[in-house]
Protein backbone atom coordinates (compact mmCIF):
# COMPACT_ATOMS: atom_id res chain seq x y z
CA UNK A 1 0.00 0.00 0.00
CA UNK A 2 1.63 3.22 -1.12
CA UNK A 3 -0.65 5.46 0.94
CA UNK A 4 0.88 6.11 4.35
CA UNK A 5 -1.56 8.83 5.37
CA UNK A 6 -4.92 10.25 4.33
CA UNK A 7 -5.91 13.84 5.03
CA UNK A 8 -9.64 14.63 5.07
CA UNK A 9 -10.55 18.29 4.60
CA UNK A 10 -13.89 19.06 6.18
CA UNK A 11 -16.92 20.83 4.78
CA UNK A 12 -18.84 23.38 6.90
CA UNK A 13 -22.15 21.60 6.31
CA UNK A 14 -20.77 18.24 7.51
CA UNK A 15 -21.03 17.84 11.32
CA UNK A 16 -17.68 17.22 13.00
CA UNK A 17 -18.99 14.01 14.57
CA UNK A 18 -19.57 12.59 11.08
CA UNK A 19 -15.99 13.31 10.06
CA UNK A 20 -14.78 11.57 13.18
CA UNK A 21 -16.91 8.54 12.30
CA UNK A 22 -15.58 8.55 8.74
CA UNK A 23 -12.09 8.60 10.18
CA UNK A 24 -12.93 5.61 12.38
CA UNK A 25 -14.39 3.77 9.37
CA UNK A 26 -11.22 4.25 7.34
CA UNK A 27 -8.96 3.24 10.22
CA UNK A 28 -10.98 0.09 10.76
CA UNK A 29 -11.09 -0.74 7.05
CA UNK A 30 -7.50 0.09 6.13
CA UNK A 31 -5.51 0.41 9.38
CA UNK A 32 -4.11 3.72 8.17
CA UNK A 33 -3.30 7.13 9.66
CA UNK A 34 -6.12 9.61 9.09
CA UNK A 35 -5.93 13.35 9.80
CA UNK A 36 -8.87 15.78 9.72
CA UNK A 37 -8.25 19.38 8.70
CA UNK A 38 -10.35 22.49 8.28
CA UNK A 39 -12.18 23.25 5.06
CA UNK A 40 -9.71 23.49 2.18
CA UNK A 41 -11.55 26.32 0.46
CA UNK A 42 -11.13 28.61 3.46
CA UNK A 43 -7.36 28.20 3.57
CA UNK A 44 -6.29 31.48 1.94
CA UNK A 45 -7.70 34.55 0.24
CA UNK A 46 -5.84 33.96 -3.04
CA UNK A 47 -7.79 30.82 -3.85
CA UNK A 48 -11.25 32.37 -4.24
CA UNK A 49 -10.63 34.12 -7.56
CA UNK A 50 -9.08 30.91 -8.93
CA UNK A 51 -12.15 28.93 -7.86
CA UNK A 52 -14.51 31.43 -9.46
CA UNK A 53 -12.61 31.00 -12.73
CA UNK A 54 -13.54 27.30 -12.80
CA UNK A 55 -17.26 28.00 -13.08
CA UNK A 56 -19.14 26.53 -16.05
CA UNK A 57 -21.42 28.74 -18.12
CA UNK A 58 -22.20 26.52 -21.12
CA UNK A 59 -23.05 22.87 -20.50
CA UNK A 60 -22.58 21.93 -24.16
CA UNK A 61 -19.12 23.37 -24.73
CA UNK A 62 -15.70 22.37 -23.34
CA UNK A 63 -14.38 24.46 -20.49
CA UNK A 64 -13.42 28.03 -21.24
CA UNK A 65 -11.81 30.23 -18.60
CA UNK A 66 -13.89 33.18 -17.50
CA UNK A 67 -13.19 36.43 -15.74
CA UNK A 68 -14.95 36.55 -12.34
CA UNK A 69 -17.10 39.55 -11.52
CA UNK A 70 -16.79 41.61 -8.34
CA UNK A 71 -19.76 39.64 -7.00
CA UNK A 72 -18.40 36.15 -7.73
CA UNK A 73 -15.30 36.30 -5.54
CA UNK A 74 -17.06 37.41 -2.31
CA UNK A 75 -19.61 34.63 -2.85
CA UNK A 76 -16.82 32.07 -3.08
CA UNK A 77 -15.22 33.55 0.01
CA UNK A 78 -18.43 33.13 2.01
CA UNK A 79 -18.20 29.43 1.15
CA UNK A 80 -21.81 28.74 2.06
CA UNK A 81 -24.00 26.01 0.62
CA UNK A 82 -26.53 28.52 -0.67
CA UNK A 83 -25.58 27.90 -4.30
CA UNK A 84 -25.60 24.12 -4.21
CA UNK A 85 -26.69 22.79 -7.58
CA UNK A 86 -27.06 26.27 -9.06
CA UNK A 87 -23.40 27.03 -9.83
CA UNK A 88 -21.40 24.39 -11.71
CA UNK A 89 -17.63 23.92 -11.57
CA UNK A 90 -15.33 22.12 -13.97
CA UNK A 91 -14.03 19.23 -11.86
CA UNK A 92 -10.58 19.00 -13.42
CA UNK A 93 -10.01 22.76 -13.34
CA UNK A 94 -11.08 22.87 -9.70
CA UNK A 95 -8.81 19.91 -9.00
CA UNK A 96 -5.88 21.84 -10.48
CA UNK A 97 -6.61 24.77 -8.18
CA UNK A 98 -6.75 22.44 -5.20
CA UNK A 99 -3.49 20.79 -6.20
CA UNK A 100 -1.74 24.14 -6.32
CA UNK A 101 -2.90 24.85 -2.78
CA UNK A 102 -1.37 21.73 -1.21
CA UNK A 103 1.97 22.36 0.56
CA UNK A 104 4.92 21.03 -1.44
CA UNK A 105 6.18 18.86 1.43
CA UNK A 106 2.79 17.10 1.59
CA UNK A 107 2.31 16.80 -2.15
CA UNK A 108 3.69 13.26 -2.28
CA UNK A 109 2.42 9.89 -3.49
CA UNK A 110 2.29 8.65 0.11
CA UNK A 111 -0.22 11.25 1.31
CA UNK A 112 -3.71 11.16 -0.18
CA UNK A 113 -5.66 14.42 0.09
CA UNK A 114 -9.46 14.11 0.05
CA UNK A 115 -11.46 17.33 -0.08
CA UNK A 116 -15.18 17.42 0.71
CA UNK A 117 -17.31 20.14 -0.83
CA UNK A 118 -20.90 21.12 -1.53
CA UNK A 119 -19.81 22.61 -4.87
CA UNK A 120 -21.37 20.77 -7.81
CA UNK A 121 -18.44 19.44 -9.82
CA UNK A 122 -18.87 18.35 -13.44
CA UNK A 123 -16.73 16.90 -16.22
CA UNK A 124 -17.14 17.33 -19.96
CA UNK A 125 -17.94 14.15 -21.88
CA UNK A 126 -16.57 14.05 -25.44
CA UNK A 127 -19.05 11.30 -26.35
CA UNK A 128 -22.17 13.45 -26.05
CA UNK A 129 -20.46 16.86 -25.89
CA UNK A 130 -21.92 18.04 -22.64
CA UNK A 131 -21.08 18.35 -18.96
CA UNK A 132 -22.22 15.76 -16.44
CA UNK A 133 -22.43 16.13 -12.67
CA UNK A 134 -20.00 13.99 -10.65
CA UNK A 135 -19.79 12.88 -7.04
CA UNK A 136 -16.01 12.57 -7.15
CA UNK A 137 -13.12 13.63 -9.36
CA UNK A 138 -9.42 12.98 -9.08
CA UNK A 139 -6.60 10.68 -8.13
CA UNK A 140 -4.58 12.78 -5.68
CA UNK A 141 -5.98 15.12 -4.58
CA UNK A 142 -9.58 13.91 -4.66
CA UNK A 143 -12.68 16.10 -4.59
CA UNK A 144 -15.84 14.49 -3.23
CA UNK A 145 -19.02 16.50 -3.79
CA UNK A 146 -21.97 15.82 -1.50
CA UNK A 147 -24.07 17.82 -3.96
CA UNK A 148 -22.85 15.51 -6.72
CA UNK A 149 -24.20 12.53 -4.78
CA UNK A 150 -27.62 14.14 -5.01
CA UNK A 151 -27.49 15.44 -8.57
CA UNK A 152 -25.29 12.94 -10.48
CA UNK A 153 -27.12 9.58 -10.09
CA UNK A 154 -30.42 9.93 -11.93
CA UNK A 155 -33.82 9.57 -10.34
CA UNK A 156 -36.31 7.02 -11.72
CA UNK A 157 -37.55 7.41 -15.30
CA UNK A 158 -41.14 7.54 -14.08
CA UNK A 159 -40.29 10.47 -11.82
CA UNK A 160 -39.04 12.50 -14.80
CA UNK A 161 -42.06 11.48 -16.87
CA UNK A 162 -44.39 12.62 -14.11
CA UNK A 163 -42.61 15.98 -13.94
CA UNK A 164 -42.89 16.41 -17.72
CA UNK A 165 -46.66 15.96 -17.56
CA UNK A 166 -47.16 18.28 -14.58
CA UNK A 167 -49.13 21.43 -15.27
CA UNK A 168 -48.48 23.57 -12.22
CA UNK A 169 -46.06 24.19 -9.39
CA UNK A 170 -48.55 22.50 -7.10
CA UNK A 171 -48.38 19.38 -9.28
CA UNK A 172 -44.58 19.43 -9.11
CA UNK A 173 -44.61 19.66 -5.33
CA UNK A 174 -47.11 16.80 -5.10
CA UNK A 175 -44.95 14.65 -7.38
CA UNK A 176 -41.86 15.34 -5.26
CA UNK A 177 -43.82 14.40 -2.17
CA UNK A 178 -45.01 11.16 -3.77
CA UNK A 179 -41.41 10.13 -4.50
CA UNK A 180 -39.99 11.39 -1.22
CA UNK A 181 -37.40 9.01 0.20
CA UNK A 182 -36.66 7.37 -3.16
CA UNK A 183 -33.75 9.69 -3.89
CA UNK A 184 -31.35 11.89 -1.96
CA UNK A 185 -32.23 15.43 -1.00
CA UNK A 186 -30.17 18.28 0.40
CA UNK A 187 -29.20 17.84 4.08
CA UNK A 188 -30.22 14.18 3.76
CA UNK A 189 -28.94 12.12 6.69
CA UNK A 190 -28.30 9.18 4.36
CA UNK A 191 -25.48 11.07 2.64
CA UNK A 192 -23.15 10.18 5.53
CA UNK A 193 -23.34 6.44 4.90
CA UNK A 194 -23.10 6.90 1.13
CA UNK A 195 -19.96 8.99 1.58
CA UNK A 196 -18.15 5.89 2.84
CA UNK A 197 -18.56 4.25 -0.56
CA UNK A 198 -17.20 7.24 -2.45
CA UNK A 199 -14.29 7.47 -0.03
CA UNK A 200 -13.37 3.86 -0.73
CA UNK A 201 -13.77 4.33 -4.48
CA UNK A 202 -11.27 7.18 -4.43
CA UNK A 203 -8.79 5.23 -2.26
CA UNK A 204 -8.97 2.00 -4.27
CA UNK A 205 -8.59 3.95 -7.50
CA UNK A 206 -5.45 5.63 -6.20
CA UNK A 207 -4.02 2.33 -5.01
CA UNK A 208 -4.96 0.08 -7.94
CA UNK A 209 -6.01 2.31 -10.85
CA UNK A 210 -9.43 0.63 -10.80
CA UNK A 211 -12.09 2.79 -9.17
CA UNK A 212 -15.27 0.92 -9.89
CA UNK A 213 -16.72 -2.57 -9.64
CA UNK A 214 -19.13 -4.33 -11.99
CA UNK A 215 -20.98 -5.94 -9.08
CA UNK A 216 -24.04 -3.77 -8.39
CA UNK A 217 -24.02 -4.81 -4.74
CA UNK A 218 -20.41 -3.76 -4.10
CA UNK A 219 -19.66 -0.42 -2.44
CA UNK A 220 -17.29 0.29 -5.32
CA UNK A 221 -20.05 0.07 -7.96
CA UNK A 222 -20.40 3.24 -10.05
CA UNK A 223 -24.10 4.00 -9.57
CA UNK A 224 -25.79 5.87 -12.42
CA UNK A 225 -29.22 5.77 -10.76
CA UNK A 226 -30.31 6.71 -7.26
CA UNK A 227 -31.86 3.26 -6.93
CA UNK A 228 -28.46 1.66 -7.62
CA UNK A 229 -26.79 4.01 -5.17
CA UNK A 230 -29.23 3.06 -2.42
CA UNK A 231 -28.75 -0.64 -3.08
CA UNK A 232 -24.95 -0.63 -2.98
CA UNK A 233 -24.41 1.95 -0.24
CA UNK A 234 -27.45 1.69 2.04
CA UNK A 235 -29.02 -1.74 1.61
CA UNK A 236 -25.93 -3.88 1.09
CA UNK A 237 -23.06 -1.77 2.49
CA UNK A 238 -20.52 -4.48 1.62
CA UNK A 239 -17.64 -5.14 -0.74
CA UNK A 240 -17.61 -7.97 -3.27
CA UNK A 241 -15.27 -10.93 -2.76
CA UNK A 242 -12.69 -9.52 -5.19
CA UNK A 243 -12.43 -6.17 -3.44
CA UNK A 244 -12.57 -7.70 0.03
CA UNK A 245 -9.41 -9.59 -0.91
CA UNK A 246 -7.79 -6.40 -2.20
CA UNK A 247 -8.69 -4.56 1.00
CA UNK A 248 -7.34 -7.45 3.07
CA UNK A 249 -4.00 -7.27 1.26
CA UNK A 250 -3.81 -3.49 1.61
CA UNK A 251 -4.56 -3.71 5.31
CA UNK A 252 -2.07 -6.57 5.84
CA UNK A 253 0.67 -4.54 4.17
CA UNK A 254 -0.01 -1.77 6.68
CA UNK A 255 0.18 -3.92 9.82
Amino acid sequence: MRIAKIILYDEPTVPEIQLVKLREFLIETLAIEIEIRKNFFSSNDNIFEKIAKTRIFDLKKPFKKNTPTDIDIPIEKQNTDALKGEVLYDGFELLRVVGEGIPVKENTINTLHIIFTTKLICTFDEDDFRYHARALVGANPVIISTTGMIEAPAKSKQYYLDLMTSSSQEDIENIKQNYKGQFLEYHDLRIFEITKGYLMQSIIYYETGDAFCEDKSCRLFNAHWQEELFHSQLENRKFCAKHLEILKKLKTNRT
